[in-house]
């Protein structure tokens, strides 16, 4: 296992112009991201398990954008289904990260079940995915990183980090996002080129 904020540090520099979906990493991401207006990071998140269809949806919408997102077991177990779909699409921008803490550490840090013994690359692969990898040491993930940002999509990446249980209330924890859910939008339009429709009546 490793630190998730050690990762996205490694991560960084091949980002490029992709659009980010940092999830549950973004309370780490949002020091280390250099391109804010293409990070997504939607305030309140899609429910448990919709991340990964949020981020395939804008990937299929926007096939010439690099669509990366980094989602969580806890997220993907609540619906293993969405690999089936991704793969069906194809969307070959999409990379797809997966945090692996064993655990649901915004909720109190109750273990996952059989959190030790799920391989995540081979149902991905299973799934569909024409490119899946596990990762527990960081050395080894820094060796690949480069060499799976260049492989076409979709790609599937399971990455076992360190859990960081937060113990308080969910209506006690401190928000780190600091543009609404309207201004991300906006600014992804922008960077995207994109009008919004305009309402007639």
């Amino acid at each position: 296992m490793f630190q998730m904020a050690e990762m996205l540090r490694i991560f960084a520099p091949y980002r490029g112009e992709a659009i980010v979906f940092p999830g549950h990493a973004g309370r780490e991401w949002i020091h280390i991201s250099t391109r804010p207006r293409r990070d997504v990071s939607l305030s309140p998140p899609p429910p448990m398990g919709g991340q990964a269809a949020f981020a395939c949806g804008l990937a299929l919408a926007q096939p010439g954008e690099k669509v990366v997102l980094f989602d969580s077991e806890g997220n993907l177990l609540m619906n293993l289904g969405i690999l089936a779909t991704i793969a069906q699409h194809a969307p070959k921008n999409l990379y797809h990260f997966m945090l692996d803490n064993e655990c649901y550490a915004t909720t109190g840090g109750q273990p996952v079940p059989n959190a030790k013994n799920i391989a995540y690359d081979v149902i991905a692969r299973g799934a569909g995915y024409p490119r899946a990898f596990a990762f527990e040491k960081l050395e080894d993930f820094s060796a690949n990183v480069a060499s799976i940002m260049a492989q076409p999509g979709p790609v599937f990446v399971a990455l076992k980090v360190v859990p960081e249980i937060d113990h308080k209330p969910v209506g006690q924890k401190g928000g780190w996002q600091k543009r609404t859910r309207a201004q991300i939008l906006q600014e992804l339009r922008a960077e995207l080129g994109i009008t919004a429709p305009s309402c007639t009546s």
